[in-house]
């Protein structure tokens, strides 16, 4: 099983942390990754395009002329979609471009990811992140201690309010919780900082 070095919030290492290789260990699935990526960034996008019809457009209430006997083409109004100001067809409508992979993949892709930032030495253990107040400054020092100078995501078994709250305003750091960091978000992260107790809520989860 793999090891990873135990540090706590000032940077001096406590002791050891031994990952689960089920979970951390595997050899990651870059297919499986991709599919999960582009799943989640469609789930993101709003959806929110939307063009009138010839039902939705103003005016056409009325015949423009005649059937017959005027020499031109038939018209049944002036919005129809060959019409200066008529209605658009089959123009973009409001939806979600969401849509779901089976559990089985989505687990695999977590434990892909998780897998690689071991790997990569990308992954730092700290024994717990604890803030007697929200203070972006303490954050920042907590960072420094840990040499983690990149773009990090923090993943703490629960969430952890002053956490959240100092690290919001530092750029390229994001806090999550065991159960809602996602594969878009560790492939975004250059680092991965993670508490002790959110490694074993996440091997619970996927072991």
């Amino acid at each position: 099983m793999a090891k990873v070095k135990l540090f706590d919030q000032t940077g001096k290492e406590v002791s050891e942390v031994v990952l689960n290789d089920a979970v951390f260990g595997i050899e990651p699935n870059e297919s499986v990754v991709f599919d999960v990526v582009i799943s989640q960034r469609a789930s993101l996008r709003q959806g929110t395009h939307a063009v009138k019809n010839r039902s939705a457009v103003s005016g056409g209430g009325r015949k423009p002329w005649r059937q017959k006997g005027t020499g031109r083409a038939r018209q049944g109004s002036i919005r129809s979609p060959q019409w200066r100001g008529g209605g658009v067809v089959f123009g973009p409508t409001p939806r979600s471009y969401g849509y779901k992979l089976p559990q089985k993949v989505r687990r695999l892709a977590l434990k892909s990811v998780y897998s690689a930032k071991v790997a990569e030495e990308k992954f730092v253990a700290v024994d717990a992140l604890s803030f007697a107040a929200p203070k972006t400054a303490d954050f920042a020092k907590v960072l420094s201690a840990l040499n983690v100078d990149s773009k990090v995501l923090v993943i703490t078994e629960e969430e952890n309010k002053f956490a959240a709250l100092s690290a919001r305003n530092i750029p390229n750091v994001k806090v999550a919780t065991a159960t809602t960091a996602s594969v878009l978000d560790i492939v975004n992260s250059d680092k991965l900082l993670v508490t002790k107790e959110a490694i074993s809520a996440i091997e619970e989860v996927l072991a």
